[in-house]
C-alpha cells in the first residue's frame, strides 16, 4: 500500500512540477514489450518517462539504474525496489567475470519493458548527446522481439538545474519516436550510430 501511494504521489508531483507532455510521434502507447531508450541528464529522467506512460504500461515497465547510486539503504533503496521495481546494474564491475547487463537480459527474458540510458552516465556537458555505449547493441541483438523506442526528454535539466533547490517554471516534453530496427548485417558501430541519430532527431530544433 505504501509503495502504491508513493508511486501515485511521485507521478502526480512529477507532472505538476515539470508540466510534462508525452508526444507519441512515431508510435502509440501499446501493451507490447519495449525498451525505451533516452537521453540522460538528470536522476529524474526515468521518473519522468515512467510517469508519462499510461498506468497499464507503467505496471510492466521498469527503469534500469546504477546500483552504486540507488542501492544505498534508505529512501533511494525503497523507491527503486518497492516503487519503481527497478533493474539495478553494477557499473563498478566488481566481478570481472560477470556480465553487468545480465539483470537487464533477465528482465527482458521474463517479458518486462524497460527504460534504458545508452549514454551510460548523465550528460552534464554541452554536447546534446554522448556516444552510446555498446549495451544497447547487445540487448537488441539478444532480444529481437523487443521494440526499441527512442524517447527525447526536453527541458528537464533546465527545470531542475544542478545546485538549485526549487524548480524553474518550464515545460518538459517527452517525444516518443518510431521503433528502431536492428538489421542482421548491422555492425555494432553502425547500429549504435543509427539508434543515436534516431534519438537526436527527436530533439527540439533551435529557433
Amino acid at each position: 500500500m505504501l509503495a502504491t501511494l508513493t508511486a501515485f504521489a511521485i507521478t502526480s508531483v512529477a507532472r505538476l512540477i515539470t508540466g510534462a507532455r508525452a508526444l507519441w510521434l512515431g508510435c502509440t502507447p501499446q501493451p507490447v514489450q519495449r525498451l525505451y531508450y533516452a537521453n540522460h541528464s538528470s536522476h529524474g529522467d526515468f521518473v519522468l518517462i515512467w510517469a508519462s506512460l499510461p498506468v497499464e504500461l507503467r505496471r510492466r515497465t521498469r527503469p534500469v539504474a546504477g546500483a552504486d547510486y540507488w542501492q544505498k539503504p534508505g529512501i533511494r533503496q525503497f523507491l527503486i525496489k518497492r516503487v519503481f521495481n527497478g533493474v539495478l546494474i553494477d557499473r563498478q564491475h566488481a566481478d570481472a567475470q560477470s556480465n553487468p547487463l545480465q539483470p537487464v537480459h533477465d528482465a527482458l527474458a521474463q517479458g518486462d519493458s524497460l527504460i534504458f540510458f545508452p549514454e551510460g552516465t548523465r550528460n552534464l556537458g554541452d554536447e546534446p548527446l554522448l556516444a552510446f555505449k555498446s549495451g544497447l547493441f547487445h540487448l537488441a541483438a539478444a532480444n529481437p522481439q523487443v521494440e526499441l523506442i527512442p524517447v527525447w526528454i526536453a527541458n528537464l535539466n533546465r527545470v531542475m538545474p544542478k545546485g538549485r533547490a526549487l524548480p524553474l517554471p518550464l515545460l518538459c516534453t517527452l517525444s516518443f519516436g518510431e521503433p528502431v530496427q536492428r538489421h542482421a548485417d548491422d555492425s555494432k558501430l553502425a547500429f549504435l550510430e543509427r539508434a543515436r541519430l534516431a534519438l537526436l532527431a527527436l530533439a527540439p530544433k533551435e529557433s
